[in-house]
């Protein structure tokens, strides 16, 4: 259960974008929120489902889904197949949730139509009114945790054998999965992610090390072969 906020009259969105400044943005929302004891919301847009988001785009989705439950966040928002530009995007969840402030970061992010360039700013102080916008400057060299990089996405399947789960590029009755793996960069073996739906239509990936799944994978009951 949520604890109830002391301000109601005040409500925060943070803003962010692919990158390791994301995280610094969600962090200084949460002081900011600590300070206020407002609620706090964080929205990311993107113009693809999810659902075809690549391993990158993935995991920083699910690092700040994290960050939100260890924040106690009011509510992470993922506006995915957004067809709006951002600054539509970003009015109508900040009218939805009663914000009156908003934080972005200031760097160069050319995917989000430069959203922390103040060519964005701009158009969200002409867009949005009655609403404090705070532009947070981000340390550019700032590197994420995990800073490996990978290959583009080739179309693969698992197959289960007796030691679990291995990757394959030829089609079989034997594949279980048909997905998207992601080679990591420098590697001569078959190192890197797979990206999958499974049958319960839940987005999945596992990690693979020279074609063999390592970690737990639990598989969904009735799985059948394609």
């Amino acid at each position: 259960m949520k604890k109830v906020k002391g301000r109601m009259d005040e409500s925060i969105l943070v803003c962010v974008y692919y990158g390791p400044n994301g995280e610094r943005l969600i962090r200084r929302g949460h002081k900011l929120a600590q300070i206020l004891d407002c609620p706090l919301y964080v929205l990311t847009v993107d113009p693809l489902p999810y659902d075809e988001f690549d391993e990158e785009k993935s995991r920083y989705v699910n690092r700040w889904k994290e960050l939100c439950e260890e924040f106690d966040v009011d509510e992470f928002i993922l506006r995915d197949n957004e067809k709006k530009s951002s600054v539509k995007a970003i009015k109508e969840v900040a009218h939805d949730h009663n914000v009156t402030q908003i934080i972005v970061g200031q760097s160069p992010q050319k995917r989000w139509e430069e959203i922390t360039k103040g060519s964005f700013v701009n158009l969200l102080l002409r867009e949005i009114t009655f609403i404090d916008i705070h532009v947070v400057s981000v340390d550019r060299r700032l590197k994420s945790a995990d800073d490996t990089s990978y290959e583009k996405g080739v179309r693969g399947f698992l197959q289960k054998d007796q030691d679990g789960y291995s990757l394959s590029f030829t089609r079989s009755k034997n594949n279980l999965y048909e997905g998207i793996f992601y080679k990591e960069i420098g590697t001569d073996f078959n190192n890197g992610v797979f990206k999958f739906v499974n049958n319960e239509g839940k987005t999945c990936q596992v990690h693979v090390t020279e074609d063999k799944v390592t970690g737990v994978m639990k598989e969904p009951p009735n799985v059948k072969a394609k």
